[in-house]
């Protein structure tokens, strides 16, 4: 087959393959993992309230309900399981935790974002309007001579090493023709 034909089926293929990871992907349950300051809580994802067992690094917890909380995390590392029945789900947690930060959510962003736009469109308009008297005057500090009527300009200076040839002058550049090899 040529590579023309070949390429709608390659692109069907990798649809089609990305469909079925996409769906493999929405049946495993997934832990829910909430940060505040030095505080992880992490929800399990089973059905059940109560009776779940959880362990921390290999430890088992006092906990039996769904979400298990860990306070004051030091954001090291940890392995984290958390069982009920026969099903046990397993989890690496390497959250980040810091105890002086500031928690933002969405419309903050947008709201600071949207106010630096407002700041530099304001700014924009000040130096347009500010700068819109100047066109037509003539700075005193730079050129100092007179500015009348549309003054013709001189003609250029000649530049001798781009001066034509001259009948009588061929052997000066004689030495430039291409030479047989």
């Amino acid at each position: 087959m040529r590579l023309e034909q070949c390429l709608p089926l390659l692109g069907l293929l990798l649809c089609a393959v990305g469909t079925t990871a996409q769906l493999d992907e929405e049946l495993e349950e997934e832990f829910l993992v909430e940060i505040s300051g030095t505080t992880v809580t992490i929800t399990c994802p089973v059905d059940e309230d109560e009776d779940i067992q959880w362990e921390l690094s290999g430890k088992t917890q006092d906990t039996k309900k769904r979400k298990f909380t860990i306070k004051d995390h030091d954001s090291s590392p940890a392995n984290l399981s958390c069982s009920f029945g026969n099903t046990k789900h397993q989890l690496y947690l390497n959250a980040k935790v810091c105890a002086t930060c500031e928690e933002l959510d969405a419309l903050i962003v947008a709201g600071i974002i949207t106010a630096d736009l407002l700041i530099t469109l304001g700014v924009l308009i000040l130096v347009y309007y500010f700068s819109k008297g100047r066109k037509g005057r003539a700075s005193s500090a730079g050129d100092s001579r007179p500015r009348g009527p549309k003054m013709q300009r001189p003609p250029p200076v000649p530049n001798p090493d781009y001066e034509p040839i001259r009948k009588g002058q061929r052997e000066v550049y004689a030495g430039l023709a291409p030479r047989a090899i």
